[in-house]
């Protein structure tokens, strides 16, 4: 099978719908549909890639390619697979991290095959994700030759492929949040905290003089691994710090108290890990970061 050759249909024109097919454009594949609940989404798609062309409607995609690539928001899935009368030879993927292919039940149940490729990266704008799927970590949930197919796709992409069960992906996803989007709020709430400065420092500022804490941390990871990358007063066993932390957000951001209270008594057994933190200090620490009335 010359998986390059086949012709691939992408329903859904934004962030992750574009990247997924000018990238995989570049590589090589025929990308012959696009239909978009926005015209212009979907005329912006098709201009990027040659021989790309626009849909009015959903079936016309099925209509002009074989494998469709279901690129929507997730509450949009279910609908959309069953809107459209599929044929046998049809191969039909989801792009979600939460969905099983239970999501494309109609699809299946008109003959065609289903399948799930969800990139494990951040798309917070187009050129964004361009530049960041090639690389990246792609979960996978499909069986025989589309499963084969798919496989192909990740590789074409410099890609490593993650297979998943249906049961497994509410979990990823999961862990995909609180990897991505909540380090996305903790770096706000940390630059909201700038502002309660003597003399307040602009949230642009901030953000320039935390990104290089922020890179160092990801360089830990990367080169260090869990649970040695752990820095910080848990880390340390410094309860005098942690007392100050708390002493100060009761004074200037006391909704947060709580917040940090779990995060810390989370990383305690990330220190203990680490092997910096005896046992006696961590008691301590969890008394210290206790939920207390």
């Amino acid at each position: 099978m010359n998986e390059k050759q086949i012709k691939l249909g992408f329903i859904g024109a934004g962030r992750v719908g574009t990247a997924l097919a000018t990238t995989l454009a570049t590589r090589g594949y025929r990308i012959t549909a696009v239909a978009s609940r926005s015209h212009t989404s979907a005329a912006r798609l098709a201009g990027m890639i040659n021989g790309c062309h626009i849909c009015t409607t959903l079936q016309q995609v099925a209509e002009n390619a074989d494998v469709i690539f279901i690129t929507t928001p997730d509450d949009s899935i279910a609908t959309v697979a069953a809107s459209i009368a599929w044929q046998p030879h049809h191969w039909v993927i989801h792009c979600s991290g939460t969905h099983s292919l239970a999501v494309l039940a109609a699809a299946r149940e008109k003959g065609a095959m289903v399948g799930s490729l969800h990139p494990l990266q951040s798309f917070a704008d187009v050129a964004q994700a361009q530049a960041n799927l090639p690389g990246s970590f792609f979960a996978i949930e499909a069986e025989g030759i589309l499963f084969a197919f798919l496989k192909a796709i990740v590789s074409t992409l410099d890609g490593t492929s993650i297979v998943l069960q249906g049961r497994d992906k509410v979990l990823y996803h999961i862990a995909a949040v609180f990897a991505c989007n909540y380090v996305v709020t903790l770096i706000k709430l940390a630059v909201d905290l700038w502002q309660s400065f003597a003399e307040p420092v602009e949230p642009t500022q901030a953000m320039a003089a935390l990104t290089p804490l922020l890179n160092g941390m990801i360089n830990n990871i990367n080169t260090l691994g869990l649970p040695h990358a752990l820095t910080g007063p848990i880390s340390r066993g410094d309860k005098e710090t942690i007392s100050k932390h708390l002493r100060a957000l009761e004074e200037h951001a006391p909704t947060l108290v709580e917040l940090y209270k779990e995060l810390g008594r989370q990383t305690i057994p990330i220190a203990l890990a680490k092997g910096k933190l005896d046992n006696i200090t961590a008691m301590k620490l969890y008394d210290l970061l206790a939920n207390k009335e």
